[in-house]
């Protein structure tokens, strides 16, 4: 009964994962202007920009490549590849272990991209947004998808993840980074205790603090477990929720964190960026 439900749901995977998407991004939109955590300025120009990171990298995918992280766990899977597929386990626990293991690597992925410097000049135009909302958790160089593409379609190869484990940890990945960058205000008595268990937005919000040691903290994007384990753990920014600074230091206009910047800003060093502005 379990796998039809999983070949259900794979039959229906675009249907299933933009429904689910597009219904969490209203829902933040709704919560960010009814309880917004912080004050916000520019925000109309961070949406532009945002977004219109977000159609450049959907559309180079869709150029580039035929097959993406469930069609390739469909294919290991046809193939009898990957470490999960030479192991004799029960179905739900196979698919468990591929959400688990999936989440784990990520983390460490991007721990990664913070710490090699070509990985970082690519990462740092997701942290170079001066604010911090729904739209932040879309923001992403399109070099920076694409390696992250060709990293996640090695791993599940690897892996040999079920498909079904692939959808659901996607869909954990997209509704995680909406809601864990949404400017939304969660009951304050509440809050240490969501973040047992789920990456709250106070918690990643550290994680775009101009503070550099605050900034290589709190890598998880869904459970907060990896961070805990691993050391990378930071309970409150030091100057506090409301008035840390996020961002990036030498990106503090709108005019540098634009759409064009953006796009620009790996390939150039802080001196020729500063001659442009």
């Amino acid at each position: 009964m379990l796998e039809n439900l999983a070949d259900n749901l794979i039959q229906h995977e675009s249907s299933v994962r933009l429904s689910i998407f597009f219904s969490l991004l209203i829902l933040m939109l709704l919560w960010e202007q009814l309880a917004p955590r912080r004050q916000q300025a520019h925000l109309k120009g961070s949406w532009i920009t945002n977004l219109s990171l977000v159609f450049s990298y959907t559309v180079l995918i869709r150029l580039l490549f035929p097959i993406v992280a469930v069609g390739m766990a469909q294919y290991a899977s046809t193939e009898q590849q990957g470490l999960l597929n030479l192991i004799e386990l029960p179905f739900w626990l196979s698919v468990l272990l591929g959400v688990v293991l999936l989440d784990m690597v990520i983390y460490w992925q991007h721990r990664l991209f913070h710490r090699i410097p070509l990985f970082w000049r690519l990462h740092k135009v997701h942290h170079s947004d001066i604010n911090y909302n729904v739209s932040t958790g879309v923001r992403f160089h399109p070099v920076e998808i694409i390696l992250s593409l060709l990293i996640k379609l090695a791993l599940v190869w690897l892996l040999g993840a079920p498909a079904v484990a692939v959808l659901i940890f996607e869909i954990l990945l997209s509704s995680c980074a909406l809601f864990n960058h949404g400017n939304v205000k969660l009951p304050l008595s509440l809050e240490p205790y969501l973040r047992k268990f789920i990456v709250t937005p106070d918690m990643h919000r550290i994680h775009h603090s101009t503070y550099q040691a605050e900034t290589d903290s709190n890598f998880g994007f869904s459970v907060p477990w990896w961070d805990y384990l691993f050391g990378s753990y930071c309970p409150e920014p030091r100057a506090g929720q409301m008035q840390m600074p996020v961002g990036q230091d030498e990106y503090r206009s709108p005019e540098q964190v634009n759409f064009i910047h953006s796009l620009q800003q790996p390939f150039v060093t802080r001196k020729e960026a500063k001659n442009n502005d």
